[in-house]
């Protein structure tokens, strides 16, 4: 029986992991909404086969949560799940020791099996997704932004207040609002639902 871990902070996509897990038999599951939560579970008992990570999850600051569960893994798996992050950051943390990334995009099949490969002790990113990232040209309003603003835009398009977008990226709201008025400005809109439906045209998230 393979002992996983699920941290993410959506209830829904949580739930639907382990249901991909739950059909395929053979797993024990857990789950945290935080990246604290995950951590604390890590700690208290036997050792995950794998521990999955959101990208943008409360506690993680970016790649430096994916360092912390690496530091308290034992010797089970560390991977990152996103819907948002990038081929370089997918390459980061595969650097930085991680398992895999598994983007949000994978089928259930596919997730199960990369869930199993890694537990094996393999490393696993999807060819298709470091590949099209790779070769697809960036619209230029992804060229003008930096990683911070996409992810706080990316939190307007999906209707997040600040509070929200700031709990997710575990930043201040005033930092939020400073990120928001610099990307308003490079965007060329006026407001949040200006912002979100200028990414939606764009086709970036």
């Amino acid at each position: 029986m393979m002992r996983i871990l699920i941290a993410d902070d959506h209830d829904l996509l949580r739930d639907t992991l382990v249901l991909f897990l739950d059909n395929a038999g053979g797993f024990e599951t857990q789950t945290a909404s935080n990246l604290e939560d995950a951590l604390n579970l890590m700690e208290g008992s036997e050792p995950f086969d794998v521990v999955l990570l959101d990208f943008s999850m409360p506690g993680m600051n970016g790649l430096a949560g994916v360092q912390r569960a690496l530091d308290k893994a034992q010797q089970g798996a560390v991977a990152l799940i996103s819907g948002l992050a990038t081929r370089e950051t997918a390459e980061e943390a595969l650097e930085m020791g991680a398992a895999g990334f598994l983007p949000k995009t994978l089928t259930g099949a596919s997730f199960v099996n990369a869930v199993k490969f890694m537990a094996m002790g393999e490393k696993y990113a999807p060819i298709a997704f470091m590949k099209e990232r790779e070769e697809r040209p960036e619209h230029p309003m992804v060229r003008k932004l930096t990683d911070r603003e996409r992810q706080v835009l990316h939190g307007l398009t999906e209707g997040k207040s600040n509070k929200e977008i700031a709990r997710d990226l575990d930043l201040t709201e005033p930092t939020i609002k400073l990120h928001m008025k610099t990307l308003y400005r490079k965007v060329g809109v006026s407001n949040r639902t200006q912002a979100a439906l200028a990414a939606r045209d764009a086709g970036l998230f």
